[in-house]
């Protein structure tokens, strides 16, 4: 048990799916899984381990932003010896490239948060996901004729900000997408070399300005869901 997770170490399996929402875990789970118990609710942050096409996964909940992400990885890395992580998020698009409900891998993840350098004393900017990961994530998509890029993705502290930052953060540091969590999940993946990756689904575009309501975030993201499923109990 940690300081942020209720669970006895027996109880996570060593693949994690996760996602910010726990309703959104909550859905997954019950959705998907077989033999599901509830291994964690601590703080509302809901934790399920259970059986998906007969291989044992856990799903749980990191929250909105690198801090939160940055606790629940750092404590299933540690903690709960986890191997392999993978994120399934939503992401803004900055880049006509990715339209509203496309899926993405983020290949890499910029920041200017003081995570990395806080956590190690290291002071990358650009973070890159597992290749192994993403690889397989790549095979699965191809066998179920989804189409998916690479992205590099602005890794935010802020939500909301004073000016726009589209141009900047898409010609001075190449990012297409924008979301809140990569950065730390895979800074932690590095400090304790373990493998992850993420997958998201373009919930916003600030090229066109269509976006999706907040309950297709949470219940119409399937595709991204059974990609993520599927490439998870494959490692």
């Amino acid at each position: 048990m940690s300081t942020h997770i209720g669970a006895n170490k027996e109880d996570i399996a060593n693949r994690v799916i996760m996602s910010g929402d726990p309703l959104r875990v909550k859905y997954i789970t019950e959705k998907y899984l077989d033999n599901y118990k509830l291994i964690n609710e601590v703080r509302g942050m809901l934790g399920y381990t259970g059986y998906y096409k007969g291989e044992r996964i856990t799903v749980m909940a990191h929250g909105m932003g690198i801090p939160s992400a940055g606790i629940y990885t750092y404590e299933l890395f540690n903690d709960y010896d986890v191997d392999y992580i993978i994120r399934l998020g939503t992401a803004g698009s900055y880049d006509a490239n990715f339209n509203v409900n496309d899926l993405a891998i983020v290949k890499d993840s910029y920041s200017d948060s003081v995570y990395e350098n806080n956590l190690d004393g290291s002071d990358y900017e650009t973070i890159e996901s597992s290749k192994k990961i993403n690889d397989k994530i790549k095979e699965i998509a191809k066998e179920k004729n989804i189409n998916i890029k690479e992205a590099r993705v602005y890794s935010a502290d802020n939500f909301y900000t004073k000016d726009d930052i589209t141009d900047e953060m898409r010609e001075e540091h190449g990012c297409s997408l924008v979301e809140m969590e990569s950065f730390a999940i895979f800074s932690n993946a590095r400090v304790f070399k373990k493998e992850a990756s993420c997958i998201l689904t373009i919930s916003d575009s600030f090229i066109t300005h269509e976006e999706l309501s907040s309950e297709e975030r949470e219940k119409k993201l399937d595709e991204m869901i059974e990609l993520g499923l599927d490439t998870i109990i494959s490692l």
